[in-house]
């Protein structure tokens, strides 16, 4: 690091230590009584804990999560844990900082030797600065548990604490050997993000990294003595995080950044909105991999270079026009996605006309499709289909509805194939996308629920736990045109059967 850089760093801790300084120096009056019951409180409940001593890191209440992961960490003083935290859930501010210091401030001390490790040597010393300012400067903690501070510095990746306590500092593959503070090895190492997208390239790099933090660094605890736990949240299947969570004897905790209905996990400091927001503006890949644990390898069946745009005729123009209903019903669960994909045939070409891909109630996807047909000029005749189990089901009673206030019914086919494994149908129209048959809207090129069927489209791969419903409907309109097709194209021959005979 450069003197420039190092100013830098300490000019910014220093305004950091003033800034913790000034936000706990005034406190509520208590009585010795009142003191002693509420840090008996802060001791035993961590909610609390983080709001009497650290309203600068509090601007909301924890969310359920992280109150059961900082019980779970106490209550387990030899673990190895994985915690899979979307960005912007302060996993570094509680592993690194607020739980540390709640074992630190037991009854009984549960820590004595911490071990930070960061994904370079300088992000490794500016977490472990910020625990240094709140043992420094914190005025809640001083006035409650005496002055902490001894010797060291951040800077040089050490610090001491007056209870004899040993903070160290290591970045990414730095040699962790021999680290221990007088007769007391670690037994809390926390690693803090260590995977990124540029190490997640190279598979050798990972495996090696890998190695490094079994060995090398779990290999400071006393015999496997201690907390080990890594966080970070999960933006490749190859991946250091993914690798060490695979391992059986680590506890997993994942957390998504929305819950299996849609709302926020952390809805103590997101609303559904503010999430759905951002979802939108980052669009489906990268939400998935920064916010859901659920990184999408593009290009595993489709390539982004196969998906071509180009100005569409008009729809009297096409040969055949389906749409295709894909409605993902289950229960009522409004977090599945809902799929209707308008496709057009003219000539060798396939043209994806209109998308309609929408996390949404059954009723918002009828009132699409009957819009969808008022939207068709009469002269232009286009087949409505959807997998015959959905008919049966209780969207059928939907799409009724709508059609009594509208004066008229959809005429919805069923498509009664029997359908083979998905991801052997859609991988099976793939190289329509390859070999240049397929176009995308120009004129839809913003849509987002277009866009959306791309996403869906390029992050299909067998085993994924991505949706797919906006691709299985592709499939179902190509399906049913290429069909229409073959059966044009066939002439049947008539006449006598040549004898086989004759043919010897």
């Amino acid at each position: 690091m450069s003197v420039n850089v190092e100013k830098d760093a300490f000019k910014r801790w220093q305004e950091q230590c003033r800034y913790v300084e000034s936000m706990t120096a005034n406190s509520r009056a208590e009585t010795l009584t009142e003191r002693m019951n509420n840090i008996h409180r802060a001791q035993n409940q961590y909610e609390y804990f983080c709001e009497r001593y650290f309203p600068h890191y509090c601007k909301c209440r924890n969310g359920r999560f992280q109150n059961n992961a900082a019980r779970y960490v106490r209550d387990h003083t030899n673990m190895k844990g994985a915690f899979m935290w979307p960005r912007g859930h302060a996993k570094s501010t509680h592993f690194t900082i607020l739980i540390p210091l709640w074992l630190k401030f037991q009854s009984k001390p549960m820590i004595h030797v911490m071990v930070l490790v960061g994904k370079s040597e300088e992000s490794a010393n500016t977490l472990l600065g910020d625990l240094q300012a709140e043992l420094q400067f914190n005025k809640l903690l001083e006035r409650d548990f005496g002055v902490q501070y001894n010797s060291g510095s951040w800077q040089e990746g050490e610090f001491v604490t007056k209870d004899d306590t040993a903070f160290f500092a290591r970045g990414r593959g730095q040699s962790p050997r021999g680290l221990r503070h007088r007769d007391k090895r670690p037994d809390y190492i926390v690693i803090d993000d260590l995977d990124d997208d540029e190490l997640c390239r190279s598979e050798s790099r990972v495996r090696q990294l890998t190695d490094w933090v079994k060995e090398a660094l779990f290999g400071t605890l006393d015999g496997g003595r201690g907390r080990f736990i890594m966080v970070g949240n999960l933006i490749a299947k190859n991946s250091v995080l993914a690798n060490i969570s695979r391992i059986s004897s680590v506890h997993l905790n994942r957390i998504d950044a929305l819950d299996k209905d849609g709302n926020p996990v952390w809805k103590e400091k997101w609303t559904k909105e503010e999430v759905e927001a951002q979802a939108e503006f980052m669009g489906y890949r990268a939400f998935q991999k920064e916010m859901m644990n659920n990184p999408i390898t593009e290009g595993t069946v489709f390539k982004n270079d196969w998906i071509r745009f180009k100005k569409l005729p008009k729809l009297n123009k096409y040969d055949s026009i389906v749409a295709y209903c894909d409605p993902s019903f289950k229960g009522t669960g409004k977090n599945d996605y809902k799929a209707i994909k308008v496709w057009g045939k003219t000539g060798s070409e396939l043209h994806n006309i209109f998308s309609f891909v929408r996390q949404c109630s059954v009723a918002e996807m009828v009132r699409w499709f009957y819009d969808l047909h008022e939207r068709f000029p009469e002269h232009v005749v286009c087949d409505y289909y959807m997998e015959a189990g959905f008919i049966q089901d209780i969207i059928l009673d939907e799409f009724t509805t709508e059609g009594n206030l509208r004066g008229y019914q959809l005429p919805i086919r069923p498509d009664k194939r029997k359908k083979p494994d998905k991801f052997a149908r859609i991988e099976a129209i793939s190289p329509l996308w390859e070999r240049g048959f397929v176009y995308y809207n120009e004129d839809m090129n913003a849509d987002k629920d277009m866009l959306a069927g791309i996403e869906q489209t390029l992050a299909f791969e067998k085993g994924s736990r991505v949706h797919d419903d906006a691709p299985d409907a592709d499939e179902g309109a190509i399906y049913i045109l290429q069909k229409r097709t073959r059966i044009e194209l066939f002439t049947p021959s008539f006449g006598r059967r040549p004898s086989a005979k004759n043919n010897w």
